[in-house]
């Protein structure tokens, strides 16, 4: 084979090696990225954290009400106190949700949220939340859980939102299981002469 077209086939062979790798980098790489899309522009219902309070508060009130589900799996009781409230657009609001335990056993759980109509979500601010961290409940445990959130007052600024009377916002618990290790030895054969 002449050197020319080997250094071509060499030269294709490290291109194809070089985007597999890359795609499969990607592929890893996809969830947090997309979770973090969503964090920063509201896109899919997904609502922003926020450090602070809003500085302005409008006269004009909105709509909130709560949705609360459990998946299949996690034995959990989990509803808002309040179904809906009505704060002013801008106004610092806490609402409390409750999760109650019904199995015998410890479980963990973790809730995923979301905001419709989806055009709010880049409006709807959470400062506190059950939602950033896995909840665990012992048997029979109920937890009170707060939420702390305001509307912000650029939603009537624009001409999607400009309009909206009510906003939903909806959580749905899943079970969290705990990590298993990659690999475990048999007991009794952590002598050293295990071959992988």
């Amino acid at each position: 084979m002449p050197a020319g077209k080997a250094r071509s086939n060499a030269a294709i062979l490290v291109a194809c090696v070089a985007f597999v790798a890359g795609m499969v980098g990607m592929s890893f790489a996809a969830v947090p990225l997309y979770r973090m899309f969503c964090q920063v522009t509201g896109y899919n219902g997904t609502t922003q954290r926020v450090e602070q309070v809003s500085s302005v508060i409008l006269d004009r009130k909105m709509r909130v009400t709560f949705d609360a589900n459990v998946a299949p799996g996690l034995m959990w009781n989990f509803k808002p106190v309040e179904r809906e409230v009505m704060p002013k657009i801008g106004e610092t609001v806490k609402v409390h949700f409750t999760a109650t335990n019904h199995s015998s056993e410890p479980k963990k759980g973790q809730a995923v949220f979301n905001v419709t109509p989806m055009e709010a979500a880049a409006y709807f601010n959470k400062i506190e939340c059950f939602c950033f961290t896995d909840i665990e409940l012992k048997p029979g445990e109920t937890l009170d859980m707060p939420v702390v959130f305001f509307i912000d007052p650029e939603i009537v600024n624009t001409v999607e939102t400009k309009d909206i009377g009510t906003i939903t916002l909806s959580y749905t618990f899943y079970p969290q299981e705990e990590t298993k290790p990659v690999a475990v030895l048999p007991a009794g054969k952590a002598d050293g002469n295990q071959k992988l």
